[in-house]
């Protein structure tokens, strides 16, 4: 059986999206494949879609999924970021989702949402020199302490799903994508210093986020500091022992 979810904004869509899955085997450019498969399409009007496809879950999650006890990551992924959105953090508008079930255990999903034109992921700030790592890290900063003012904390704040662009004024322009992981809830000074520990970057780029971080958000500039560089540490000292990653922290 298959359920299907479309935004009232793009209602026009619903033939394409109807048939989607199918799709999936023949059609749109693939931007990442591992245990899920994403890729972009385009709609018979023009329009740009991400499609991300999410495996069938093994049996123990299955269960939990299916039986309401948690909800499945591409429903979450579709309803999130109209609360992101709402809260003016920018985030690919959803468009709809897509559920396959048989004999009432989740099967394939769909979580498809407008594709974010942005150019840039924050991966490239590994590659950068000061000049240019430091005005963007002050702009992150803020976005961030923006979001987590309003409640928000992405627990999944990688690299990867953070993509950005710099309008020829020089001002930043911030996206997150991979959003069905999210607090909801205060955010203290603690857990958003290490809400930037996943990410690529030297100890200087690290710092200046701490600081416009703290001066953001009305905290101590050096615990922000502390802290912010304390887990940073923490994290890519344990990471680095079990995966092999071409990015190598000045711990």
């Amino acid at each position: 059986m298959r359920h299907i979810i479309i935004s009232p904004d793009y209602g026009h869509l619903r033939y394409f999206i109807d048939t989607i899955p199918e799709r999936m085997q023949h059609e749109g450019t693939t931007i990442y494949e591992a245990r899920n498969l994403i890729k972009v399409m385009q709609a018979p009007d023009g329009t740009l879609l991400n499609v991300k496809r999410y495996r069938r879950p093994a049996l123990p999650n299955n269960i939990v999924y299916s039986t309401g006890l948690r909800t499945p990551k591409g429903m979450r992924a579709y309803r999130y970021p109209t609360l992101l959105l709402h809260a003016g953090i920018d985030t690919p508008a959803p468009v709809a989702y897509i559920e396959d079930r048989h004999c009432g255990l989740l099967g394939m999903s769909y979580f498809i949402s407008l594709q974010c034109p942005y150019p840039h992921r924050l991966y490239e700030v590994a590659q950068m020199d000061d000049a240019q790592s430091l005005p963007l890290a002050r702009a992150f900063a803020t976005f961030t302490a923006h979001m987590h003012d309003k409640g928000f904390m992405h627990k999944d704040y990688s690299p990867g799903n953070i993509l950005w662009q710099k309008d020829d004024d020089g001002s930043y322009h911030f996206s997150l994508v991979d959003i069905n992981r999210m607090y909801f809830g205060k955010v203290d000074m603690t857990e958003g210093c290490r809400n930037f520990r996943r990410l690529w970057g030297n100890k200087m780029f690290f710092e200046e986020c701490a600081k416009t971080y703290a001066a953001a958000r009305g905290m101590d500039e050096k615990k922000c500091v502390e802290l912010t560089l304390e887990a940073r540490k923490n994290f890519w000292t344990s990471y680095l022992k079990r995966h092999d990653v071409e990015y190598e922290p000045d711990l």
